[in-house]
């Protein structure tokens, strides 16, 4: 019997089952991302040239947990809802580059700066097939 962790990962009441296939790409994807930077969930489905953003999304929900989760990001910028405080602190942690919310802003909480942030897989990138 499994349950979801409070991270939004799995964890297990008995022995460990496996990942499917596209949750355990998912997550080396997210693995690879530098410290700092970021791939939205259609970068991640477009650098594993299979399913798409929402696909990407549900897999990090379900099986993200212990990955870098807060490195895949959504395409605005705007901060992973109801985890925004946890992301932030890592943000800042990593010199993830923020653009600080404007007073009108709901919350007053920084985005992603995705122009300077985002990272496009890089060297990685040229050996993936």
């Amino acid at each position: 019997m499994s349950e979801q962790s409070p991270e939004g990962g799995r964890y297990e009441d008995g022995p460990a089952q496996a990942l499917p296939e596209y949750a355990e790409q998912v997550l080396d994807v997210a693995e690879l991302i530098p410290s700092g930077r970021v791939m939205t969930y259609g970068d991640v489905a477009e650098w594993l040239e299979q399913g798409g953003p929402r696909q990407v999304g549900r897999m990090m929900a379900l099986y993200g947990g212990a990955a870098p989760w807060w490195r895949v990001v959504r395409a605005d910028g705007v901060l992973l809802p109801g985890h925004e405080q946890r992301a932030l602190g890592h943000y800042r942690a990593e010199g993830t580059p923020l653009k600080e919310a404007s007073r009108a802003a709901e919350g007053h909480l920084p985005r992603i700066d995705m122009r300077r942030a985002r990272w496009d897989g890089g060297d990685r990138a040229e050996g993936h097939t």
